[in-house]
């Protein structure tokens, strides 16, 4: 599956959490990361971003799609990572 991964953190937790994103998927922005991941290695980040969040202060989302071809990035401005999935449209 292809997944995008958006968070936003307390300022004292986003190290450990890039650091796992990291492990997983491709940094793309700050905050934000995409990638192709296989469902076990999924349950694994997951996992691990669990055990380092407060819920009640943090939040994490994950949008996942089938296959990265079925969506299209389109950047605004100046790409942070430009080789993250390989097509993107700055405008």
């Amino acid at each position: 599956m292809y997944v995008i991964m958006v968070y936003d953190i307390e300022e004292k937790r986003v190290g450990k959490i890039l650091k796992i994103g990291r492990e997983y998927l491709t940094w793309i922005q700050n905050s934000v990361f995409e990638g192709e991941i296989t469902a076990a290695k999924f349950r694994e980040l997951k996992s691990k971003i669990k055990g380092k969040i407060e819920e009640e202060k943090d939040s994490v989302l994950f949008f996942k799609l089938k296959t990265k071809e079925l969506f299209d990035k389109e950047v605004i401005g100046t790409e942070k990572n430009p080789l993250a999935n390989g097509t993107s449209y700055t405008i």
